[in-house]
């Protein structure tokens, strides 16, 4: 693995959130589920925070060759319970075959590499405010990840059973 500063990984991270806002938004335009549409949206504007919060970072890293004290306790946010709560209605406009379903799906995999990135650099990270950062990053994205891959889930087999495809 390359040795990567502290600068290129939070220049990492940024992109990572940038490219992952982007890609919500781009999907929440195009989706003609008003569900999928909030959802993608929500996770744009949480890929936002994220920006914001590593630009923080960032900034002051430059100056100061140290990571800020997290001071936030990041529970489950109001994006996440409504995430929970639009699982049913998305279920209802959407299939495991659409355009949603196939960004729910590429969104797993970003996530998926966001929190890989984030719990490696917080497993090797010495600095304790470093450590909390990106395992911060790390659990917020998980969160992300596990909400997607439910979705994903209960999509496919709504599907199968639609299509009957249970072995039983």
């Amino acid at each position: 693995m390359e040795n990567k500063t502290a600068i290129d990984i939070l220049k990492e991270a940024i992109l990572l959130e940038r490219r992952g806002k982007a890609f919500y938004t781009n999907v929440a335009e195009k989706s003609d589920s008003v569900a999928a549409k909030e959802i993608f949206t929500m996770m744009a504007e949480e890929e936002e925070e994220h920006i914001k919060f590593l630009s923080r970072q960032f900034s002051h890293y430059s100056k100061t060759n140290e990571f800020l004290k997290n001071s936030t306790v990041q529970e489950a946010s109001h994006d996440e319970l409504a995430l929970k709560i639009l699982t049913d209605e998305i279920k209802k406009q959407i299939s495991a075959a659409s355009f949603e379903a196939a960004a729910i799906s590429a969104a797993m995999d970003f996530e998926t590499r966001a929190v890989k990135i984030y719990s490696e650099r917080a497993e090797a990270a010495t600095d304790v405010n470093e450590k909390e950062l990106y395992k911060m990053l790390a659990d917020w994205e998980t969160g992300h990840n596990l909400l997607l891959h439910k979705l994903n889930t209960e999509l496919k087999e709504e599907i199968w059973y639609d299509n009957n495809f249970w072995p039983f």
